[in-house]
């Protein structure tokens, strides 16, 4: 017979380290997902911690508030605030511009996917036409290309 804990079934070997890897931290940046809310679409930073459901936010730009945690996306990216709680804004700003956020934002597959609907969001009826015209094109020369 087989059981957990037999001596012939070899026990389950577990990992040291954690299985998740974007942690509510201080310097956590995160993505405002709830579209009521004014900051919708926007990279805030954690600075502070309210109880176990809310944080305190803010990032460059907007005015630092008070949100909940069910409200937020969270990325992997992170700003080194050296473990202080609510730094004034032109330190979080440094940090923020010191670990180039917004680049690696826009380098991340997660930035390019938002920035893509934007774009395609903001097309024009013509706009919809010639990418229309421009994708049965490519049709037309790949079918010719496999023929």
């Amino acid at each position: 017979r087989l059981f957990f804990g037999a001596p012939d079934v070899p026990a389950r070997s577990f990992n040291s380290t954690m299985p998740f890897t974007r942690n509510i931290e201080l310097g956590r940046v995160c993505l405002v997902n709830l579209a009521c809310d004014p900051l919708y679409g926007k990279l805030v930073t954690i600075v502070d911690f309210v109880d176990m459901n809310r944080v305190l936010v803010d990032a460059p730009g907007i005015t630092r508030c008070v949100i909940s945690l069910r409200r937020l996306a969270v990325t992997s990216l992170v700003v080194d605030l050296n473990e202080t709680r609510s730094p004034s804004k032109a330190v979080l700003t440094a940090a923020v511009k010191a670990a180039d956020v917004d680049g690696k934002w826009a380098a991340s597959a997660w930035g390019k996917k938002l920035a893509r609907q934007a774009a395609r969001k903001n097309l024009s009826d013509f706009d919809r036409y010639k990418v229309m015209v421009a994708r049965t094109k490519r049709k037309a020369l790949i079918a010719k290309a496999l023929a």
